[in-house]
């Protein structure tokens, strides 16, 4: 029977660091720099191309019970074979590469795209003392490696030498500047408040607790304001319905990878969902306290169950915000990037700022919070007045 002591609980806890311990005992001094560097990343690549393959599955269940359909239940008992189905197609496929198409080009850019997504990884914390490389600009790291995704973008459509993926490519990049802009600026705000860029810091500074609850930013007006902003700009950013323009299949053009199939295609795919893995990770750090419980009589929970408990709750909001909103148009995509997430990420940044500064106490938190209530109110109303916004109707065809 085992009892759970302070020690126990700490070595469940921290067992796969002391296995990392326990393995680099067998290997020579010559040897281990690369070695702790391999089994710091190898989990990183075997886990979260593994949550991909989960969440396909779930993903596509989802929808048809949100749509009152079938999902996959052919492959499998239950259809739970369905993604390893996929991988074999993925792999078996032809590969078609345009006769006029950059080969060198257009074999790199889903690589580079797939090797961005691991890279924003490094800096996550996924649980207390499992972090790959703990840099004291981790934040700052993690937004500056996402410009790569950018230029993968531009790599697939231009080495097409194809019209319609050039176009592609430009809308995606167009969208993804967009909403770059006002997601690290929606960040921004719990850098503000610890004081630190390390991923590290920001979320040992949440990892407190006050009469059992935490301290988590998003319980702060700014905090969940951050959250809120930081999760529309990261939705937009993964290509995620409603603001999955750069490929959207009723449309003429699927995108910039059209002139992609096979493998290749299967790269982009993967990557779309690990750059969303990773945007929810950085959000959980920023916002929802890493790896640190809800609440301080759960702590004895491994802290890397709690972040991924986390990453599944996102996941699951992310499916249901799919099957429930329908596109944009580019337009309005734009307009709202522009015309009201910066000045809303803006403003909250003024709301952090006025936060340090205001007593400790309840003024503290309504001070905040109807500011930017009344903030949100006149944005809304002033683009509402110009026409930039507007209440959408829908209705059946006839």
């Amino acid at each position: 029977m085992i009892v759970l002591s302070p020690s126990n609980i700490e070595r469940i806890d921290q067992i796969f660091v002391l296995t990392k311990h326990w393995l680099m005992g067998y290997v020579p001094a010559v040897a281990q720099p690369l070695t702790s560097a391999i089994l710091s990343v190898l989990p990183v690549l075997i886990a979260f191309p593994a949550i991909f393959a989960v969440t396909t599955l779930l993903e596509r269940k989802g929808l048809g019970r949100i749509q009152n359909r079938y999902g996959p239940n052919r492959t499998g008992p239950w259809g739970v074979l369905q993604p390893m189905a996929d991988g074999v197609k993925s792999l078996t496929k032809e590969d078609i590469v345009p006769a006029t198409a950059d080969r060198w080009v257009h074999f790199f850019a889903p690589v580079v795209m797939v090797i961005a997504a691991f890279l924003a990884y490094s800096v996550l914390p996924i649980g207390r003392n499992m972090v790959v490389v703990n840099l004291s600009s981790g934040v700052l790291f993690f937004f500056a490696i996402g410009a790569l995704v950018e230029v993968a973008i531009f790599m697939a459509g231009w080495s097409s030498r194809s019209k319609y993926s050039l176009l592609g490519a430009m809308r995606a990049i167009a969208q993804m500047v967009s909403y770059e802009t006002p997601l690290v600026l929606a960040g921004l705000v719990a850098v503000m408040a610890t004081g630190s860029l390390s991923t590290v810091s920001i979320v040992e500074a949440q990892a407190q607790y006050s009469h059992y609850l935490p301290n988590w930013f998003v319980f702060t007006p700014w905090g969940f304001a951050g959250f809120v902003l930081f999760m529309i700009a990261a939705t937009a950013e993964s290509n995620r319905s409603p603001f999955d323009l750069p490929e959207g299949e009723s449309e003429i053009i699927a995108g910039y990878f059209i002139e992609y199939s096979g493998f290749k295609f299967a790269l982009f795919f993967l990557a779309e969902y690990l750059g969303m893995f990773a945007t929810s990770g950085i959000a959980i750090t920023l916002f929802l306290g890493g790896w640190s419980a809800p609440f301080s009589f759960l702590t004895w929970v491994p802290s890397y169950l709690w972040f991924f408990l986390k990453l599944l709750a996102i996941t699951c909001g992310f499916i249901w915000i799919r099957g429930t909103l329908p596109r944009l148009r580019m337009d309005q995509l734009m307009h709202f990037a522009w015309k009201f997430m910066l000045p809303m990420t803006l403003l909250n940044i003024f709301a952090a700022a006025a936060w340090k500064f205001f007593p400790v106490g309840i003024l503290r938190w309504l001070g905040c919070a109807v500011f930017l209530a009344v903030a949100f109110v006149l944005l809304t109303r002033g683009l509402k007045k110009r026409g930039d916004v507007s209440v959408r109707q829908y209705r059946f065809a006839d």
